[in-house]
Parts: C-alpha cells; sequence; structure tokens
C-alpha cells in the first residue's frame, strides 16, 4: 500500500471505532465500503476478523451483567453460524476480487438502508428463525466481515433494552468472528500483507472506542446514528457506482445515476419510516 493508503485507513477506522463505541457494532460495516475502494477482500478481511475478535470480546466484557438475560435467546443464531462461516470463506477464497467486491456492496446496501430508515418488525418464532438467520449471518460476515446492519435489526425487531442489545451484539459477533478468524486459519488466507495492516488500525481503535462511548453520552442517539449510517449508504452507493464502471456493466457518466438514486432512496426511506413510526404508537429506545 502506498502512504496515502495507510493514512486513509487510519483515518476511516478511527471514524469506525468511533461509531463502534457509540452503538456497540459498526466498525466494519464503516470500515469496508471505503477501504474497498482501495483494498481487495482477500487483504482487509483478515486483518479485520482478527481484530473484531478482540474489539467484540470487548464489548461482550462491557455488558457482561446482561449477559445471563441474553444468551439463550441469541444462542440459535449462535449454532447457525458455524455452516454459514464455512460457506463464506469457500467463497472468499475463490471468487474473482472485483466481483466479490460487487457481491459486497449489492448485499451491504438493501442493509444499511434499512437500518438507517429505522425499520421495525418484530418477528414471533424467534428460535426457529434464528438458526436460519444465524446460518445467512456466517455467510455474510465470513464473505464482508460485517453483520452489524442485519443483526441490530434483528434485535431491534425483538424489542431488547439497551444492555442487552449491547450483550447480545457482543455475543453474537464474538462467535462469528471467532469462528471466521478459525476458517480463515485453515482456508490459508492470512498473509504478510494482510497482518501488517494490524498495527495501523489497532491505534485507531484505542482511541476511536472510548471517543465513541463519550460522544454518545452527550449526543441525541438517533441523530448520530442516523448521520453514521446514511453516510455508510452513500459510500456503499459510491463504490458500487465504480464497480458499475469496472466491470463494464455501465458507462460513462450514467454510472454515477445509481449514486443519485441511492442517495434520493436514502433520504425517501427515512422521511417514510419516520412518518409511519410517529404516526403509530412509537418504539421504545433499545439502541
Amino acid at each position: 500500500m502506498t502512504d496515502w493508503h495507510i493514512f486513509a485507513l487510519a483515518g476511516i477506522t478511527l471514524f469506525a471505532a468511533v461509531v463502534n463505541g457509540a452503538f456497540g457494532y459498526g466498525f466494519s460495516s464503516i470500515t469496508v465500503p471505503i477501504a474497498l475502494l482501495f483494498l481487495a477482500n482477500r487483504v482487509l478481511n483478515p486483518a479485520l476478523v482478527l481484530i473484531e475478535v478482540v474489539l467484540n470480546a470487548y464489548v461482550l466484557w462491557v455488558n457482561r451483567e446482561a449477559f445471563p438475560r441474553i444468551w439463550k435467546r441469541v444462542l440459535p443464531i449462535v449454532i447457525g453460524l458455524a455452516p454459514g462461516v464455512m460457506v463464506g470463506t469457500t467463497v472468499v477464497s475463490q471468487m474473482n476480487v472485483d466481483w466479490l467486491r460487487f457481491a459486497t456492496y449489492a448485499t451491504l446496501l438493501p442493509l444499511v438502508l434499512v437500518q438507517a430508515a429505522g425499520y421495525r418488525r418484530p418477528i414471533r418464532s424467534e428460535r426457529s428463525v434464528g438458526f436460519l438467520f444465524g446460518g445467512g449471518l456466517g455467510v455474510l460476515y465470513s464473505v464482508t466481515t460485517i453483520s452489524g446492519p442485519p443483526l441490530a435489526v434483528m434485535l431491534n425487531n425483538q424489542g431488547l433494552a439497551r444492555k442487552d442489545f449491547r450483550a447480545a451484539l457482543g455475543f453474537v459477533r464474538l462467535a462469528e468472528s471467532s469462528m471466521t478468524a478459525a476458517a480463515y486459519g485453515f482456508a490459508g488466507l492470512y498473509s504478510a500483507t494482510s497482518l501488517e495492516l494490524i498495527p495501523w488500525i489497532v491505534p485507531s481503535i484505542a482511541i476511536g472506542v472510548p471517543l465513541g462511548g463519550f460522544i454518545i453520552r452527550h449526543a441525541p442517539v438517533e441523530t448520530f446514528r442516523r448521520v453514521c449510517l446514511s453516510f455508510d449508504a452513500w459510500i456503499v452507493g459510491f463504490g458500487l457506482s465504480r464497480l458499475l464502471n469496472e466491470l463494464r456493466l455501465i458507462d460513462g457518466p450514467a454510472v454515477y445515476l445509481v449514486l443519485v438514486s441511492i442517495v434520493s432512496l436514502d433520504i425517501w426511506m427515512y422521511r417514510f419510516f419516520t412518518g409511519t413510526t410517529a404516526a403509530g404508537e412509537g418504539d421504545p429506545d433499545t439502541s
């Protein structure tokens, strides 16, 4: 990597760590869409997975008092992760780099938009859905190192209190990152190039996570969440536009109509779902 890429990665991960410190997730969902503009999944993913094992263990430890209340509820998700992680690791090791980036952006976009809009719909068959959801989550995480948006939607839907929400996030994400770290090792995906990224990311986390915890105590939670997720959606849109051009699926300036459409959809979805929630009974603060 060039010096510019190194400093860019440090800045990106600092911002992502602030978001993670505030909400208990968001590190990968902010880092990956931007970093994929100059790094391949096979280089970026192994570094992020190793870091997230420690980061998720920290989130769970901080919220350990809530663990006895939530572990049985999310255990089906954790069990379902294993086969998904194996499938996803195979995809990462064999898929073309550019098409893997495209698949990452295309998968992330609806997840981030739904989370940014604040959409919620409680699931009644929590245990049976949990196994299937865990399998899909395992594939998504092992391919992209991202699981925060869909997992947060799932847990928010189920009405978990703030501490329970963060403990559940920490437990599931520690399980998925640990499984993926082991699967990457068996698949031989770790390289010197990936490991060299870690010293540039760790200081950003050390500064950003406590800073995020401070900000969330002094800023409107919903406003901060909304700004971060909309920024993420727009970055995904920008990356998707660039890839569509590189893969020759759309040529010329017309490719950026995709970005404009995503920004417009993000704004519309937020206004629509916010209006729908305001017209109803209202949702508890479970963020």
